[in-house]
């Protein structure tokens, strides 16, 4: 049986709309990304202990995306108070973290030709270029309450 389910292209577009003085100052960018085949989209509720809201592997499992078809990431704070952590580990157990505020977004792109293999470092001192890492999860931890956040995971 085959499916009925093509890939397509998925567009991405970022805008920034602000005049100040009287000029725009805002942008667009947009970026094209072939071959989806598989989305995701979840609400996941964050406590005010870590939990995994990502996980991403070498191979198909339950609850898990294949490092080198992820392409695109995007988590959004669906709260309307309170901000979450965001941590990303690679397979060094190399961390970085990111508040993310009530409200906003962050984007996590991967490789346009190798998915999230070889695209996340981290150091506390200076970092060496190209020398990264595959990204194996992202955590989450909601800072006094619990936290809804929007997940949308778009892979090859």
């Amino acid at each position: 049986m085959s499916s009925l389910i093509q890939p397509a292209s998925m567009t991405v577009t970022v805008t920034e709309s602000l005049t100040l003085g009287g000029y725009a100052q805002g942008g667009t960018n947009s970026i094209t990304i072939d071959n989806i085949a598989e989305v995701n989209r979840r609400i996941v509720n964050v406590p005010i202990t870590e939990v995994i809201i990502v996980s991403i592997s070498t191979a198909v499992a339950a609850g898990t995306f294949v490092e080198s078809d992820v392409m695109y990431i995007r988590i959004t704070n669906k709260d309307d108070t309170n901000h979450v952590g965001l941590i990303f580990r690679n397979e060094d157990n190399d961390e970085f973290g990111v508040k993310l505020d009530h409200g906003q977004s962050f984007i996590y792109n991967g490789d346009l030709s190798g998915g999230v293999v070889d695209t996340m470092d981290s150091a506390a001192t200076s970092l060496t270029a190209n020398t990264f890492a595959d990204l194996v999860d992202i955590t989450a931890i909601a800072d006094t309450d619990p936290v809804d956040l929007e997940v949308f995971v778009a892979s090859k």
